[in-house]
C-alpha cells in the first residue's frame, strides 16, 4: 500500500504486488471519486465535486443479479460518453451547429479470464451537418472506418 492519503480523506492508493512504483506528475485539475463495497458484488461510486452516486454490480455470469452497470461496463459507457463530449466541445469552439448526437457501444469480453477484448462504438451525428462541419472522432482506434490510429479532436 502507498503510503498517505489525499486531503479529502480518500483512502490510500493502492498498488499491486510485483509491479514497480513509477512516480508520473500529478495534474492540477484532478478529481477523486470514492467506492465502497456492498454486500451481494455490489459497489457504491461518490464522485467527489458533486456528491454523486452510482452503483455498479458484477455480472450475472459472474454471481450478479444483472439490475446495475457491471464495472467493465462502465468503461465502455466512458468511452462513448467522452466521445460524444470531446466532439461537442469541439463544435462548440469551432462555433459548428450542432444537434443530438448518440453513441452504442457493444462491450465484447474474452473467454476466461474475462477481460474486455473489444469495445465497438457507432456513433450517430446530428442531422444537417456536411462533411467539413463533422468534427473528426477523437481517438479513432486503428480499426475505425478511416483506419489509421490517433488524430480526432483534442482532448477537452
Amino acid at each position: 500500500m502507498v503510503a498517505g492519503g489525499s486531503a479529502e480523506g480518500a483512502p490510500p492508493a493502492v498498488r499491486p504486488r510485483g509491479r514497480p512504483h513509477v512516480s508520473t506528475p500529478v495534474a492540477t485539475t484532478g478529481v477523486v471519486m470514492h467506492a465502497v463495497n456492498q454486500p451481494k458484488f455490489v459497489c457504491q461510486v461518490k464522485h467527489g465535486p458533486s456528491g454523486t452516486t452510482i452503483q455498479t454490480e458484477a455480472p450475472k455470469d459472474n454471481g450478479g443479479t444483472g439490475m446495475s452497470f457491471s464495472p467493465t461496463d462502465l468503461v465502455g459507457a466512458a468511452l462513448a460518453t467522452c466521445m460524444l463530449t470531446t466532439m461537442q466541445l469541439y463544435a462548440s469552439r469551432e462555433g459548428l451547429p450542432w444537434g443530438e448526437a448518440s453513441a452504442t457501444v457493444e462491450k465484447r469480453m474474452t473467454p476466461p479470464p474475462r477481460r474486455i477484448g473489444e469495445l465497438v462504438v457507432e456513433i450517430r451525428m446530428p442531422r444537417g451537418l456536411d462533411a467539413q462541419q463533422r468534427p473528426p472522432p477523437p481517438g479513432r482506434g486503428r480499426r475505425g472506418p478511416r483506419g489509421g490510429g490517433g488524430g480526432g479532436a483534442p482532448e477537452p
